[in-house]
């Protein structure tokens, strides 16, 4: 398995709320992908991104060594966000700074011929496959939830004033739904996890284009970022690539 992770900062905003983290253990026949874009005032989105994603992580690793055969992958996965949801959740009542604290999340975990993908919030997966790029996740998201209705469309939504607020977020409540998929990921597909840093400045289309064009994961997630700044980057920008 390759992968291949960054963040930045973008030229706007005075602190990067996002963090990413791509685990692979030794020994282990699973991996994990995972990123987060934190959400509160003063530094607390930054706080409940970083809690959210070691809890997760360390929620994947603890429920996949108790699998029994048998077992499904998503349980392991929602196990581990119920975990993070309440890690970021208990944090968030331990300080008036912290208060209202929240994160999306949006995870990938792949365990041998096994892909199960996990969000709340409007960080998005893309499956990108012999030419073509699929968005799997579904934004919980104020613009996300006209665009359903009809009421705007999908070309509006990418610059409607409204379109980061987020109707769904992990930390905010005692418990949080999330929403979970099993996409078929073969040998060569690329999975694709960005925070809307990035999704709400390029078009679907230009990331096919970049991850057609480009063969080493390094590129195509560098070449991204440099698209997204020559644009403004008005908010965080973070990725996360990993390919069979």
């Amino acid at each position: 398995m390759k992968a291949y992770t960054l963040t930045d900062i973008g030229k706007v905003r005075s602190e990067n709320q996002d963090c990413v983290r791509f685990v692979s253990p030794a020994g282990a026949n699973y991996n994990v992908l995972a990123l987060c874009d934190g959400m509160g005032g003063a530094k607390s989105g930054g706080v409940a991104s970083e809690i959210a994603l070691n809890s997760f992580v360390g929620g994947v690793r603890m429920h996949i060594t108790e699998m029994k055969k048998g077992d499904a992958l998503e349980e392991v996965v929602l196990k581990a966000a119920e975990h993070a949801n309440e890690q970021v959740y208990n944090c968030s009542l331990t300080d008036k700074k912290f208060e209202g604290m929240g994160t999306t999340l949006v995870a990938a975990v792949v365990k041998g011929t096994k892909c199960c993908i996990l969000n709340v919030g409007d960080s998005r997966a893309y499956l990108i496959s012999n030419g073509e790029i699929t968005q799997i996740t579904s934004d919980h998201s104020f613009v996300e939830d006209m665009v359903r209705r009809g009421s705007i469309t999908r070309e509006q939504a990418r610059n409607h004033p409204r379109r980061n607020v987020i109707t769904r977020a992990l930390g905010v409540e005692q418990t949080v739904e999330c929403d979970i998929f099993t996409p078929i990921f073969r040998k060569n597909d690329i999975l694709l996890l960005c925070t809307d840093g990035l999704s709400n400045t390029l078009t679907d289309e230009e990331i096919l284009e970049i991850t057609e064009k480009n063969k080493v994961l390094s590129d195509i997630g560098k070449e991204l970022l440099d698209l997204t700044l020559s644009r403004g980057a008005p908010d965080n920008v973070t990725v996360g690539l990993l390919q069979k």
